[in-house]
């Protein structure tokens, strides 16, 4: 897992998806090790070594970016089975889970559209993440169905942060008066964005309507309650242990697995007022 650190404390993103990979490989008898890993540890040691340090017999990786410099090595040389979560690479070795990022960004911004909002903005998380632009041709193929221009620069980089979510509200606030409704890439980045909306004076959704992405527990305590796409957390990582497990023993595997998401309508989205 990269980038594992306390400011990550409230998305739970990570956490389910351990559960599900626990449960599954406990369910048949395999042990998990976890180890965190961040470019200065790559720099000193490869995934090979790291794996053969541990003496694990298959991995599955979680939070690398596309410019990791693990992922080429894994794709182009890996000697043991692994599983990629949300990183869309596949091969005779490596295999692939995710859920459905483009429909699910779709739906959400479907959702405000039919709810009478044609000015909305996207917050995005890091260009070096898959599903960034996933969610991003998701959003704009919304935008296409109805028959809006999609606007690059309604789109911000929130970098899957609260403080980024924070920060990018602020500017499109400032920047684009006009935006009625707010599209975020995760519900970290929605609840910096919604702090930052409430300070700066506006009600949610009276005066502007939010969504997130991912549906982690506290999307359903915040005020407002945050609509959201839930991810079948849980279930992407018990089908990649499942996935990594048939590698394993020998078994014909699909290499790639995409899970269904669902849009949560909650309290931050309503009509808009103009």
């Amino acid at each position: 897992m990269s980038d594992l650190n306390r400011t990550n404390v409230k998305d739970a993103f990570a956490f389910e998806v351990l559960c599900g990979i626990n449960d599954r490989a406990g369910e048949l008898n395999y042990d998990i090790i976890l180890f965190s890993t961040n470019p200065n540890k790559q720099m000193k040691k490869s995934y090979t070594d790291l794996c053969r340090e541990r003496n694990v017999d298959g991995a599955i990786l979680q939070g690398l970016r596309m410019n990791d410099p693990y992922l080429k090595e894994v794709v182009s040389q890996s000697l043991f089975p692994c599983v990629m979560i949300d990183i869309p690479f596949s091969g005779e070795r490596v295999g692939h889970v995710t859920t459905d990022n483009l429909s699910g960004a779709r739906d959400a911004v479907r959702h405000l559209e039919g709810l009478g909002h044609r000015r909305i903005a996207m917050i995005n998380g890091y260009g070096e993440a898959a599903v960034s632009h996933e969610r991003l041709s998701g959003y704009r193929l919304a935008l296409q169905e109805t028959g809006i221009d999609y606007d690059p620069a309604l789109v911000y980089d929130g970098r899957f942060s609260e403080e980024g979510g924070n920060e990018a509200a602020g500017r499109i606030l400032s920047e684009h008066p006009d935006v009625t409704a707010v599209f975020c890439a995760s519900d970290i980045m929605a609840l910096g964005a919604m702090q930052s909306l409430k300070l700066l004076g506006k009600k949610i959704p009276d005066d502007i309507s939010v969504v997130g992405y991912d549906d982690i527990s506290i999307a359903s305590y915040c005020s407002p309650n945050l609509t959201t796409v839930r991810q079948d957390k849980y279930g992407m990582g018990y089908q990649a242990a499942q996935m990594l497990i048939d590698m394993l023993e020998g078994r014909q595997v699909h290499h790639k697995i995409m899970l269904n998401n669902e849009l949560i309508i909650r309290q931050s989205t309503a009509k808009t007022r103009f």
